[in-house]
């Protein structure tokens, strides 16, 4: 009988992975819970890096020069061919596989998280983005370049979106005093990702590098590694707060008319997609990504068409400079995206915290505010010839757009309640998808649309710039016409109840407490973990800002 009993209960006990397995116990310090986000992100946002393995991958048999491809080999025969090297505008497929992916996984498995727990999702992010690096690994090692796609591109692209949206449900739990500086903390690892990994990915190459290959199959292979264990690391660390756990001595705001925004009642994602908050709220993100992607992919050649002979002190155009003067406006155009990445990152935590004392939505509305005004001014300051304001305007510029990722959580919280926010955020991020599609095209294809009809290249971005300024105020005006969900949107108790059941986040009767303080015994443990993650992040800063010195000497 006991036998039968006790096979029973290992048979009903939940699995290391599920959520049942994580809920916090009394004194478990929230500030554990960020580090283990960050830990995540700041492996996953190397796909905003990718772009350094770019050149290498597109001489990978050639090693010196390219091996182009005879003008019979068709598109899709390049995509098995190991024959001749890849250009790199096939390679840049795996960059917009990345986002789609990022999008539809993000949107497909968002509620599934929400019942599964950020442990399983994070584990299953670990094995998706690493595994799918080593699948590239294989793809490079045997020249298929199919093999890269469907390895980073798309296995890869689903584990960046699960990886991105773990968190942030869990966070927002965590941090019901600071929506906003949670989510930005852990955001701007995804930001931060590439700082640390392309420095990375450079120097594995260079230690790989021979007469006879380019090193990158190998540094795909460690860095494989190096993620996996960080990953994991975070997944394992995470903790959800029983329901209905506050701070100690923290209380809910009472509904006032400056805080009408907020609700403390929640609606299901099944519903909550299908309202008109969520229709304007996935404008608002659209326009505001589709303005700054743009120019974060541009930032580079923006700086040397626009400036030219003015960043090294004379009057020459584009076209009037030496191929040794090209290569030195190149290095300072480095400087000025590293810098570009700073402010990216820096705004996600800076704008997401600020957030939590103006507002969501006073919040995007200064986006939009700042950024019409200065995409307006920019081209002027171009002729003018100021390359201080110049970059000034796009730092600010940059800023708003990292900020407008790490803000957008907390606005959806705040909103729809924080039940389902992290598979809400999962849909809202197809805006992304669509963003990461219609900002790069609008800004490369009126570039050279400019240039075909004979515009200078020092003017081709100005009316790309006054399109996006466009955007911008109909963000503006999308983010005006938000206003607090209808009750008809909400759950009932009941519907809450049966919700929170499925997501199994209650905690047991004899471990259940609605508030407490940390433990002072966990205060080296949060440091350490901070040090894991903060450690490699202050690297990635400090080779950047090198970078960027050369944008002011």
């Amino acid at each position: 009988m006991s036998s039968s009993i006790t096979a029973g209960a290992i048979a009903s006990a939940p699995g290391f992975l599920s959520k049942e397995r994580i809920i916090a116990r009394p004194g478990f310090n929230r500030w554990l819970v960020p580090p283990a986000a960050l830990a995540i992100h700041l492996c996953i946002g190397m796909a905003y890096g990718f772009s350094v393995f770019w050149l290498p991958l597109s001489q990978a048999i050639g090693i010196n020069a390219p091996v182009v491809c005879s003008e019979q080999t068709h598109f899709l025969l390049r995509m098995f061919t190991t024959e001749c090297d890849w250009p790199i505008s096939m390679l840049s497929w795996i960059y917009t596989l990345f986002f789609v992916f990022l999008g539809c996984s993000a949107a497909i498995w968002g509620g599934w998280l929400e019942h599964a727990g950020p442990r399983k999702a994070g584990v299953v992010s670990t094995l998706c983005w690493c595994g799918g690096l080593l699948i590239s690994a294989f793809g490079v090692y045997t020249h298929q370049l199919w093999l890269m796609w469907l390895g980073s591109g798309v296995i890869g692209g689903i584990g960046l979106g699960l990886g991105y949206i773990s968190p942030v449900s869990t966070l927002i739990k965590w941090f019901p005093d600071k929506r906003g500086m949670a989510t930005g903390m852990a955001i701007m690892g995804f930001g931060g990702g590439a700082m640390v990994g392309a420095p990375l990915a450079a120097a594995l190459m260079n230690h790989f590098a021979t007469p006879e290959d380019v090193g990158v199959w190998q540094s795909f292979v460690v860095m494989a590694g190096i993620y996996f264990v960080f990953m994991l690391g975070g997944a394992l660390a995470y903790r959800v707060p029983p329901t209905g756990w506050k701070p100690e001595g923290w209380s809910a705001p009472l509904k006032k008319a400056n805080n009408a925004m907020i609700t403390h009642r929640h609606v299901h994602v099944s519903v909550a997609w299908k309202t008109p908050q969520f229709v304007l709220i996935w404008l608002v993100l659209c326009l505001n990504v589709s303005a700054g992607i743009g120019i974060l992919g541009m930032a580079s050649p923006l700086l040397q068409e626009v400036f030219a002979g003015k960043l090294l002190g004379s009057d020459l155009s584009f076209s009037q400079l030496t191929a040794a003067q090209l290569g030195q406006i190149a290095a300072i155009a480095a400087g000025f995206t590293g810098l570009l990445s700073l402010f990216n990152i820096g705004g996600r935590f800076f704008w997401a915290s600020f957030s939590d004392y103006i507002g969501r939505k006073n919040t995007y509305f200064a986006f939009f505010a700042l950024g019409v005004a200065l995409y307006a001014l920019v081209p002027n300051m171009g002729h003018l010839g100021n390359i201080a304001l110049f970059v000034a305007a796009f730092c600010i510029i940059l800023s708003m757009y990292g900020g407008g990722f790490a803000t957008v959580p907390a606005y959806l919280a705040d909103l729809f309640g924080t039940q389902m926010v992290g598979a809400i955020h999962g849909r809202l991020l197809t805006a992304w998808a669509a963003a990461g599609v219609l900002g790069p095209v609008l800004i490369t294809y009126l570039r050279e649309y400019q240039l075909e009809l004979g515009v200078p290249r020092a003017a081709a971005y100005d009316i790309t710039l006054y399109i996006l300024a466009g955007l911008l105020v109909l963000g503006f005006i999308c983010n005006g016409l938000v206003r607090p969900v209808a009750d008809k949107y909400f759950m009932t108790d009941t519907e809450l109840a049966a919700e929170r059941a499925l997501s199994h986040d209650q905690g047991s009767v004899s471990e259940r407490v609605l508030e407490w303080q940390a433990d002072p015994a966990s205060t080296p443990l949060v440091l350490a973990a901070w040090l894991v993650v903060g450690v490699p992040l202050a690297w990635g800063i400090w080779v950047t800002l090198q970078k960027t010195a050369v944008l002011f000497n």
